[in-house]
């Protein structure tokens, strides 16, 4: 199928041969007619299938149907500042050649910015769900116009303790808006969600209710001892040859600095990226990333949905997730267009109740890598490794670092979210 069949504007279209997008994926090919249609649709599909795109179009063709409307029209919710601000540039890519404003509204940017950009009154707002509201109480959005309410990563949002403002923005549409529901997994959450406040809606589900799987991605599992093994591990890693761009996983903001200053000093380029730092550290951080500046991003799970970052060959979890769901959500990553993978899960005793979960979710054992001279000193119980001579050398990487837990998100995890 060619994007011509999907019935899209002449404008839009050459907007995709701009950037070379000549055939949608099977999210895209499913969703569009459906958004289309003017139904609310419920859609899931894993990690880096196009999902952007299979919302983003049929918004821009809404907007073209009738250009002689103004103010907002379309809205789009996202649990992140980086989704937010990747979802406003694909709006800009693909809606080139149309006369469409759009504006990313999230925290950790300055009020007055956002308020000139609002004062321009712009067709579409992809926008945080805190920082939202705040501009709805300071009276600078009308509502009242709306034709199509998008949530993207709708489970994540939800999951992020963001449900109290959803509902708050979705009761606020007008009756005869348009609902659009985008997720990885439909979550408990999502889909009460979905039953309060769609009306009948139509369904496309791309995502496995059972075996998840990424055939671009090899993933590997490197059984550890404790912390210190476990670094000398990351550290082996990064130097690999075959590693070109790679995002480490860490599961607290303290651990991320740690990691990046520690790979740092070993004379890797390297930075972190977590929720503490400011929105402009992190655009610089994240171009410093696609301009190769940097090689190695350690970040929170800030970065698992939201970063789009061509060519990375690796995922390190050097913390592995509790969630099966945000296992997949990382590994998603790398392995992205068309291209190959690697996702390396570094594992001790403590984190077996972890890996069982992500086995049974994604409907495979991992496969246990060993790297001569990094051989666990002790038995891994039931992964079956064999004990190895301890090893004298004492490592200067992560010695005594702070394993405290990672804190709940707030209300407005868009000012504080790892």
């Amino acid at each position: 199928m060619s994007f011509e069949a999907l019935k899209l504007a002449p404008a839009i279209l050459k907007g995709l041969t701009k950037y070379g997008y000549d055939a949608p994926t099977p999210i895209q090919s499913e969703a569009i007619p459906k958004a289309l249609s003017g139904r609310d649709l419920i859609a899931s599909a894993k990690t880096g299938t196009g999902k952007t795109a299979a919302f983003v179009l049929p918004a821009l063709q809404r907007l073209l149907d009738d250009p002689s409307k103004k103010g907002l029209r379309v809205l789009v919710l996202t649990p992140t500042r980086e989704l937010a601000d990747q979802i406003a540039k694909a709006t800009s890519k693909y809606g080139r050649y149309m006369n469409i404003h759009n504006v990313a509204i999230y925290g950790g940017m300055p009020f007055g910015d956002q308020i000139r950009a609002l004062a321009q009154s712009p067709e579409m707002i992809i926008a945080t769900p805190g920082r939202f509201i705040d501009h709805i109480w300071r009276g600078r959005i009308n509502l009242s116009n709306i034709e199509l309410f998008i949530l993207d990563e709708a489970d994540r949002m939800l999951d992020m303790g963001f449900i109290d403002d959803v509902e708050f923005v979705a009761e606020a549409m007008p009756e005869e808006c348009q609902t659009l529901l985008f997720a990885a997994t439909m979550s408990q959450e999502a889909t009460k969600f979905a039953e309060k406040f769609m009306k009948n809606p139509d369904r496309v589900e791309l995502a496995s209710s059972g075996k998840v799987t990424h055939d671009k991605i090899e993933q590997r599992l490197h059984m550890t001892d404790n912390i210190q093994h476990k670094g000398r591990i990351l550290r082996h890693l990064c130097a690999g040859t075959d590693l070109s761009r790679a995002i480490v996983f860490s599961s607290t903001k303290r651990e991320a600095d740690t990691l990046a200053r520690e790979l740092r000093n070993e004379g890797f380029g390297v930075a972190a990226l977590h929720g503490d730092m400011t929105q402009t550290i992190r655009n610089r951080t994240m171009e410093n990333m696609r301009r190769g500046k940097i090689r190695i991003l350690v970040a929170t799970d800030v970065a698992a949905r939201g970063i789009d970052i061509t060519g990375v060959s690796h995922v390190i979890n050097f913390d592995l997730p509790r969630s099966a769901e945000d296992y997949v959500n990382r590994i998603g990553r790398t392995g992205r267009a068309s291209q190959s993978g690697v996702a390396i899960s570094l594992v001790s005793r403590a984190d077996f109740r972890y890996l069982d979960r992500i086995e049974r979710y994604i409907g495979q054992n991992l496969n246990i890598h060993v790297i001569p001279g990094l051989e666990p000193s002790s038995s891994i119980g039931s992964r079956g490794i064999k004990p190895a001579s301890p090893k004298s050398a004492k490592p200067k990487f992560g010695g005594s670092r702070n394993r405290s837990a990672a804190r709940k998100p707030a209300r407005r995890p868009e000012n504080s979210t790892n």
